[in-house]
């Protein structure tokens, strides 16, 4: 009950050291949704001058990235046994993390390589876990983290500009229905963004597999 109360503190005190606090937690094994973090942030500083949108955008990444790096460690230090362990205990189904879970974003990380780290911040599901198969397979830190900020901050700057958006839609004063709005928007953009990226990426391999190969000398 105590972490609880912290954390519905935090939302009650949002400013860019909470909000990296949360985002944090939000990033790593525990289930706590970003968008009742960035969004109401957002909204924040769109109707006061107490925090800045982009500086909004900017902690809540560098939280994720904190709560990634935590999965990314935990996952080369401990090992696939004691990460696979972990998913098949009862503190790891409390935080909503499953055996099958960490099968489907390791099969994914090994199919789509390094950019699935990128893709997988985007992918409902897969977003917090995407690290573990990244720890895993020892991937090179200054590459995770590249992939994974662009990833992060991508995802977060599209939910600041919901929240930032609907700071000027009449009848968004009250939080439950904002919220509900913020998490209709969140879903359907981010869905539009996993089309957009897988996509470009397909592109990418035709483009590559069309490529006529040198000649040998």
């Amino acid at each position: 009950m105590e972490s609880v109360a912290l954390i519905q503190w935090c939302l009650d005190h949002l400013n860019y050291w909470t909000i990296t606090f949360l985002m944090t937690i939000e990033s790593s094994f525990i289930p706590f949704p970003s968008e009742v973090v960035v969004p109401p942030a957002a909204y924040k500083a769109a109707v006061n001058d107490d925090m800045n949108v982009f500086l909004v955008v900017f902690f809540a990444t560098l939280g994720a990235n904190f709560g990634a790096l935590i999965n990314y460690y935990l996952a080369k230090y401990l090992g696939r046994p004691i990460i696979y362990k972990f998913a098949n205990s009862r503190f790891g189904h409390m935080c909503l993390i499953d055996e099958e879970k960490v099968i489907k974003a390791e099969t994914y990380f090994e199919k789509h390589g390094a950019v699935s780290t990128f893709v997988g911040r985007l992918i409902p599901g897969i977003r917090q876990l995407i690290s573990i198969p990244a720890g895993l397979s020892n991937m090179k830190l200054s590459t995770f983290l590249l992939y994974t900020t662009i990833g992060a901050g991508i995802w977060n700057i599209v939910l600041a500009s919901i929240g930032y958006y609907l700071s000027s839609v009449p009848g968004m004063e009250n939080e439950e229905v904002m919220m509900q709005t913020v998490t209709k928007y969140s879903k359907e953009i981010g869905y539009g963004i996993i089309i957009i990226v897988v996509l470009i990426v397909a592109f990418l391999v035709y483009k590559g597999l069309k490529k006529p190969k040198r000649a040998n000398a």
